[in-house]
């Protein structure tokens, strides 16, 4: 999971790029970085470190230009301490490429030899997006006879991405001289936003692509529409924008984790509000409750803050019980599951959360969350609960257990660190010290996120184990495993 931005302005856009990047925040926490270009130039700062942290007067100062893009990241692949696995990447040939990505590449193997053996390039990290950018870099030098580029040439080379790539990808480049491309997966896993306003001088439309829609909205761009899946969209340096379809069979199976807990309450991506697919998942998750205990055990209904916020308040007025927050939470310390290491994400639990005695003492707690990954944070939270004065503790979840890898760019590589896998949900309970332990149905959230849409289909991968790519088999899954406990 990351965030990424990309521009296509009549003015400067290295502040435009930055402010983008401070309402992504919360989609990567381990480094960040801004490209820009001025004509055929490119300015290019990425460093380890949060948005406020990482760019100085003296380093905005360079970033001149008209076009730009940027990036947030939360390692999946690669070394999260490693500064030279931030983005954006760079490479020199055909004409100048720098690009960045939100997702995961599945055949990461197969294309560390295509790319060494076929197409004789060289990557330099351990990262997927630097491959993906070897490959779209060397199939558009593939399609230029001469040294000029048009739309078609910049196409076909994204459809021939899509042939030789598999996994999630969300993608903008910058193409020097000439423009932006941005361009999507045949499945849209990953969300890419597209906005537009005219400049101030009625000159020229401006353009933004982003990962989240809250980015355009700020920054006061109209929301076109979502970047299709297998869909590649090409802004020139003028404003002209053209789009076309690049594969011959796009399927939108959207990840549900980025409604769960991902994405921001007040985005909208694939035409889906994040905050009314959370109301929803509360409304539903109250009838399992109601279905599986007696509701004359609960006292009050408590969320852990932020995200399972909206879900609890639809279960405590569906159920009709008393709704409080019992947890304050410190706003300096960054969100837990993106943590680095699971002795990062333990420590940090009780530094992000206090629980307020006065709402605990002598009550039964129901407490809801936006789901339940490893269960790091869960155990430390229904024990603070308890050490606070609760009586009762009813832990419930508004996605249903995560039984599987996610694959497509969230950071849950090997089931072993999954409380879910190979235990019932009673045993979850019992491991986390929960007097009772409910989830939510399959089911009930794919139609909680679908409801009211043309939408047929989630990617529930982490739920189900069903891969919505087709090309993840067990092999995989555990050469994944195998390389993250080495």
């Amino acid at each position: 999971m990351c965030g990424i931005v990309g521009l296509v302005s009549s003015e400067p856009v290295n502040q435009q790029v930055y402010d983008a990047l401070l309402l992504l925040q919360h989609r990567g926490q381990d480094s960040t970085g801004i490209a820009t270009a001025d004509g055929a130039m490119f300015h290019m700062h990425k460093v380890k470190g949060q948005v406020r942290e990482a760019y100085r007067t003296r380093d905005m100062r360079s970033l001149l230009g008209t076009m730009g893009l940027g990036h947030v990241r939360y390692a999946t692949r690669g070394d999260a301490a490693n500064e030279t696995e931030a983005q954006p990447f760079y490479v020199n040939a055909p004409y100048g490429i720098i690009l960045v990505h939100n997702g995961n590449l599945t055949n990461t193997r197969e294309l560390a030899d295509q790319l060494y053996r076929d197409d004789r390039r060289h990557v330099n990290s351990s990262s997927d997006t630097e491959m993906l950018l070897n490959v779209l870099a060397n199939e558009l030098q593939k399609q230029i006879p001469g040294s000029a580029l048009d739309t078609d040439q910049v196409f076909t080379a994204v459809s021939r991405v899509h042939d030789r790539v598999e996994g999630s990808y969300a993608v903008i480049s910058m193409i020097a001289g000439h423009g932006l491309l941005a361009f999507r997966d045949p499945y849209g896993i990953r969300p890419l936003v597209l906005g537009k306003r005219r400049n101030a001088s009625d000159t020229m439309d401006e353009w933004i692509v982003a990962s989240e829609s809250l980015v355009l909205e700020s920054a006061g761009y109209e929301l076109v529409r979502d970047v299709a899946p297998g869909e590649a969209i090409f802004i020139a340096l003028d404003g002209a924008m053209t789009s076309k379809q690049c594969h011959a069979a796009p399927r939108l199976a959207p990840c549900s984790f980025e409604y769960v807990y991902l994405a921001r309450p007040d985005s909208v991506m694939n035409g889906i509000s994040v905050y009314e697919a959370r109301l929803r998942m509360g409304d539903r998750l109250a009838d399992t409750v109601s279905a599986h205990m007696p509701l004359g055990d609960v006292d009050v209904v408590m969320p852990i803050p932020d995200s399972s916020r909206p879900a609890a308040m639809q279960v405590a007025q569906k159920l009709g019980i008393e709704y409080r927050e019992g947890f304050y939470k410190n706003r300096y310390v960054g969100r837990t599951f993106i943590m680095p290491g699971q002795a990062e994400r333990k420590k940090s639990v009780k530094q992000k959360l206090n629980a307020m005695g006065s709402e605990f003492k002598g009550k039964n707690i129901l407490i809801v969350d936006d789901s339940i990954v490893r269960g790091t944070t869960s155990k430390e939270i229904v024990e603070m609960a308890r050490e606070a004065g609760a009586n009762k503790v009813t832990f419930t979840s508004a996605a249903p257990p995560v039984r599987y890898p996610h694959v497509y760019g969230i950071n849950m590589p090997s089931r072993l660190e999954l409380i879910a896998h190979d235990r019932r949900i009673p045993e979850i309970g019992e491991v986390l010290g929960a007097d009772h332990m409910i989830y939510q149905e399959v089911a009930d959230l794919q139609s909680a996120i679908t409801e009211g849409t043309d939408i047929a289909e989630l990617d529930l991968s982490c739920f189900t184990g069903e891969y919505v790519t087709g090309t993840v088999s067990p092999e995989y899954l555990a050469w994944v495993e195998r390389t993250q406990l080495s």
